[in-house]
């Protein structure tokens, strides 16, 4: 009966996740064999520059929204949910107003800082791309609370393939380094428009705004705790494009942007796939009150059977591989993607339980984490600023961030052992 039971709750989690993987999978195989013609297209130098518009995108897209949509999938029923998606949609909408104001008085005023500059006008996409990645995320919670995967999947399909083309388009066309950003932004509004024509078969009902505003309280939490959390966790983590290669040659940003693409984007999407999924079931086994850890445990197992050999080779042969696909300017990443792939390995398995705080209320825990990780990959990047080796800083911050990561991985694996055993103390 247990062992019935248990290949119930994985083949459960694992068809669900396929499902949504299956959904994203033509998207990232789009993604992925774009660049190899945008890197011959485009160059190092493009790419540090597009980094670091990149980095800010991935900062202020999370004050954005304050966390608000990560509330969507646990509430406690659909009115609750549109009243907390339409809060956050209009927070959206006001911070982009005020974003493009503040932006478009910094480039008439030639107050760009660093490097930034060199992008000019092009830093006036940052608000519109910022409104469009936060209606998405809410829209995609909204899918995911439904279970609807497939329109995730067609979303994300959408926006790979405007990306792409206009991406090779302006590069062919000489437009280098404007072609990257701009396709960004076009790709990320498609994907949008697919989520706003799928939105009436959800037939979620029309809220007042008294109900948005009580949602927003009752949903504090995740302003007060989740947003300041991810904010952190995002600023150090693109320290090293934000701050330290503002200091060293575009070059050498632009080896970094492109290693840590083909190292995190695999590992992104299966985290955003198997987290979705977990979040959604761990809700449920909650309130049920049925066991966690079976379904983590061989999601843990399965991810490490996966990952292990295939960051062996790639540790072993980056080099010549990147050389081979993307020319041979680029083999200089695989020192990059070495560093990378013990703390790659990590995420694997911490991101994909990124949900258990949310589960378990324990936002303020994961919070001191976050400020410790900040507080070390500051001082990775100051090393590597003060040993005038951007090398060396991305070295050290790769160090770091592996260690903080398994502690937090322990963490989660820790609150999860703790839930299944109240329900073994009730049950006695």
């Amino acid at each position: 009966m247990a062992a019935t039971r248990l290949r119930a709750l994985f083949t459960g989690w694992v068809r669900e996740a396929a499902t949504l993987l299956t959904g994203t999978a033509g998207a990232q195989v789009i993604t992925v064999a774009a660049y190899f013609l945008l890197t011959r297209l485009y160059t190092s130098d493009d790419f540090g520059l597009f980094g670091i518009f990149c980095s800010y995108i991935e900062v202020l897209t999370i004050a954005s929204t304050c966390k608000y949509e990560l509330s969507i999938v646990a509430s406690a029923d659909e009115r609750q949910a549109s009243a907390v998606a339409g809060f956050a949609l209009r927070l959206n909408a006001a911070f982009s107003v005020v974003l493009l104001a503040a932006v478009g008085a910094m480039v008439a005023l030639g107050a760009l800082p660093g490097k930034t500059a060199q992008l000019g006008a092009l830093v006036l996409l940052i608000p519109p791309l910022i409104y469009f990645n936060g209606t998405s995320r809410v829209y995609e919670n909204l899918f995911n609370r439904r279970r609807r995967y497939a329109k995730i999947g067609l979303s994300e399909t959408v926006n790979a393939s405007s990306t792409v083309l206009v991406k090779a388009g302006m590069g062919w066309l000489g437009a280098a380094p404007a072609g990257l950003p701009v396709g960004t932004v076009v790709g990320r509004m498609a994907g949008n428009i697919v989520y706003r024509l799928g939105l009436r078969r959800l037939e979620l009902p029309r809220t007042t705004a008294a109900e948005r505003r009580q949602a927003a309280v009752n949903n504090r939490n995740y302003p007060l705790y989740v947003a300041p959390k991810d904010l952190a966790n995002s600023l150090s983590y693109n320290l090293p494009m934000l701050w330290m290669a503002h200091y060293f040659d575009l070059t050498e940003a632009g080896l970094f942007t492109l290693a840590l693409t083909f190292t995190f984007r695999p590992i992104n999407v299966v985290n955003v796939a198997i987290e979705k999924v977990l979040y959604a079931r761990a809700v449920e086994h909650r309130t049920h009150g049925t066991p966690m850890w079976p379904e983590v445990r061989q999601f843990l197992a399965t991810a490490l059977a996966i990952a292990l050999p295939v960051g062996l080779l790639l540790f072993l042969f980056a080099d010549p591989l990147f050389a081979f696909f993307f020319g041979a300017k680029w083999g200089a990443c695989g020192y990059y993607v070495r560093c990378l792939l013990p703390w790659v390995l990590v995420m694997l398995l911490t991101n994909s339980l990124m949900y258990v705080s949310n589960v378990f209320s324990t936002q303020r825990v994961e919070f001191v984490f976050c400020l410790v990780l900040l507080g070390l990959r500051a001082a990775a990047v100051v090393a590597g600023i003060a040993l005038g080796s951007f090398r060396t800083g991305i070295l050290l911050f790769c160090v770091v961030s592996t260690a903080v990561s398994a502690a937090l991985l322990w963490w989660y694996i820790h609150q999860i052992a703790r839930h299944d055993r109240s329900l073994h103390k009730t049950t006695e």
